[in-house]
């Protein structure tokens, strides 16, 4: 954990404890409904025990070395320091037209800008705890109350209660925005995270949003207790492409839920190759007739990383249709882990539910865990489930290698043609070449 001196000298920090949190309440200038929402979560976390690997989503999941006290959230959102100059550069956003960017460093609100012409158009896009305080009454019936739950466990909990900053994006009925917008978190050494991430579309509105989450220059260690939450009104469209890129001493955790409503369409790509630990629970719901949903993940994972991802698709109304594809490939003694679950209630006849996760092993001690599942209400759907994994093809290698290529290059020939499939559904060419640019740096040799 970071040391005094390495703390940004014009704010406070705090722990997580009752001392720290009625602090923290005491610095915010927040409307009731949202301290009432605060204090609810806190209350909860702290009678919730830590997970445990005798917990079945926690199985594999080992959180024994995770220490909350080493981590601090920032206190007050006071003006940054030169520190914010010192954060990365977002890879997403190069050589892309945005209609607007926002970045934050350790929660705080570094920089946000958006193209006039949206903004006359009404789309509300910054700093989540700016807009949430001018339009209080406009997202009070979203924020923490439609998708995802504060009280779902003990991480959600804690994001519940002291969450502050992150990204808001609205856009209102029938507003088409052309251009990708970009957002970029900053972590720094020793530092917790507790950002939010919460976007709004109208009836018939369209947007791109470009996520992406990274550490500050020579940070060893942090946290990240995050929350995304994506609520698509009727006829909405919605394309998601958040990488996450957090250093390898970052305890990542994240609760993630979209709502799909009547016709509405999402497509959700999620690139996880940062982190120490991961462990996300990413949900999607169809909640309205004729809803789509097409869920994409590139996971890579090296050293001792592991990274454990929950997805769910529920089909809560008729005639929707949801795809997931999640990819993953492995290297030395990493561990990646899926668990997957399409769920179908009774009224949602006409169900067209898929979801497949194949893993690609570089290395003996690498370790992946699929494990799918179905559960069905319905007697009218079409859904499928499937799981694989294997090592790099021998005869491939072979014959990359005999038409010239080293045995490192034909493993990363190997790689980017096994991601390939989920590159190709992302639009913005730049992006695709972002994504497997992230991923093609890490691959070593392997014997």
């Amino acid at each position: 954990p970071a040391d005094k001196e390495s703390m940004p000298a014009s704010t406070t920090t705090t722990r997580f404890t009752q001392d720290g949190f009625d602090a923290f309440l005491a610095s915010r200038d927040e409307p009731a409904w949202l301290t009432d929402i605060r204090n609810s979560s806190w209350k909860h976390f702290s009678s919730l025990p830590m997970p445990s690997r005798g917990d079945e989503q926690w199985a594999r999941t080992d959180i024994r070395p995770l220490r909350l006290e080493q981590f601090s959230p920032f206190l007050n959102n006071k003006a940054l320091n030169n520190k914010a100059l010192e954060a990365p550069q977002g890879r997403l956003s190069l050589g892309v037209n945005l209609a607007g960017q926002t970045s934050s460093v350790d929660g705080q609100s570094a920089a946000c800008t958006i193209d006039e012409k949206w903004h006359k158009a009404g789309v509300l896009f910054g700093n989540i705890d700016q807009l949430v305080a001018s339009h209080g009454d406009l997202f009070k019936p979203h924020l923490l109350a439609r998708a995802v739950n504060p009280h779902y466990d003990k991480f959600a909990a804690l994001h519940g209660a002291f969450w502050t900053g992150g990204t808001l994006l609205y856009v209102p009925r029938n507003v088409i925005i052309d251009q990708p917008l970009h957002t970029l978190f900053a972590l720094g050494d020793g530092i917790a995270d507790l950002s939010h991430t919460l976007v709004v579309l109208e009836e018939g509105a369209e947007a791109i949003l470009l996520s992406e989450s990274l550490s500050m220059p020579r940070a060893t260690t942090g946290l990240h207790c995050g929350a995304i939450e994506l609520l698509l009104g009727p006829r909405s469209r919605f394309r998601y492409v958040n990488l996450q890129d957090w250093g390898h001493g970052v305890w990542h955790f994240s609760h993630q839920k979209a709502l799909v409503d009547r016709d509405a369409h999402l497509q959700w790509t999620i690139g996880a190759i940062g982190s120490r630990l991961a462990k996300v629970n990413q949900d999607v719901a169809l909640v309205g007739e004729g809803g789509q949903a097409e869920v994409n993940g590139i996971m890579f994972s090296e050293g001792k990383q592991h990274l454990c991802y929950q997805t769910s698709q529920h089909h809560e109304a008729a005639n929707c249709r949801s795809d997931l594809l999640y990819k993953g490939a492995l290297q030395d003694d990493s561990r990646i882990e899926w668990r997957g679950m399409i769920k179908v209630e009774p009224g949602a006849q006409g169900t067209d539910g898929y979801q497949r996760n194949d893993n690609l092993i570089l290395d003996p001690g690498a370790r992946a865990d699929s494990i799918p599942g179905l559960e069905i209400e319905a007697d009218d759907v079409r859904c499928t489930h499937g799981a694989t994994s294997g090592r790099v093809d021998e005869q491939q290698l072979y014959y990359c290698q005999a038409h010239g290529l080293t045995r490192k290059e034909a493993i990363r020939l190997i790689v980017s043609g096994f991601l390939q499939q989920i590159s190709d559904r992302i639009s913005v060419k730049n992006v695709r070449s972002a994504l497997g640019n992230a991923i093609y740096r890490r691959i070593r040799d392997h014997e």
